[in-house]
């Protein structure tokens, strides 16, 4: 009878201490919930290459649920865009608000995400018509024009669609890469010239649509765990 009573007790003993040890384990981890910040690297990059394009661009989120997270871009470009038959200046700054969705389910301790996600984008910003070409027919002589025309105060409204990647490469370190589908929602233009360029935007088409992208490196500040 004592032998079948000591059985048993180990059994019990066993039993409850497995039953801490899971209870241990799964209050143990916390998901981390903080701010994120950082900048778009390809932009002071590409200035480099393309001295006619300047900018620099600042990003954030700040998690709100465990998939969830508010999401902002801000900053300012300047670029000359050149075409057949003229060419102009641009420069301004922009935000950009949303919210991003985490699709990528992680493994315990890991954070890397796959973004999904939606912003609203708002833009103040001139544009200077550096010169243009009247009748571009090629049977006919042309005349370029190279009297600059400056358009101020403009503004423009859109709303992006988000897909991209964010990885923790070191503690608290993350690299991002994002691809934007545009669609413009109004724009202020001057009377006799369309904008063609937006910062934050970058090249509007003739439906009023765009794309834009960035590579970011970015830095985790923990606030607190849940």
């Amino acid at each position: 009878m004592l032998k079948y009573f000591i059985s048993i007790s180990i059994l019990l003993i066993s039993l409850s201490s497995f039953s801490q040890k899971k209870k241990k384990d799964t209050i143990a981890y916390k998901d981390r919930y903080g701010l994120r910040v950082g900048i778009d690297v390809f932009q002071p990059l590409y200035s480099f290459i393309d001295e006619d394009t300047k900018g620099l661009e600042f990003v954030a989120d700040y998690r709100v649920t465990r998939l969830f997270y508010i999401a902002t871009e801000f900053g300012f470009s300047e670029a000359v865009t050149k075409e057949d038959f003229f060419n102009f200046y641009t420069n301004g700054q922009y935000i950009k608000v949303g919210a991003d969705f985490n699709a990528y389910k992680n493994w315990i301790g890991m954070e890397n995400m796959v973004v999904v996600g939606l912003r609203y984008g708002f833009s103040t910003f001139n544009q200077t018509l550096n010169e243009y070409t009247i009748n571009a027919d090629p049977f006919l002589p042309s005349q370029t024009v190279t009297n600059s025309t400056q358009y101020n105060g403009l503004t423009a409204q859109w709303i992006e669609f988000v897909l991209g990647l964010k990885v923790e490469v070191l503690h608290n370190i993350f690299l991002g890469f994002t691809f934007r589908g545009n669609q413009m929602i109004s724009s202020k233009e001057p009377d006799n010239f369309k904008n063609l360029y937006v910062p934050g935007f970058k090249k509007v088409f003739l439906n009023n649509n765009g794309f834009s992208f960035n590579y970011t490196i970015s830095y985790l500040i923990p606030l607190y765990r849940k």
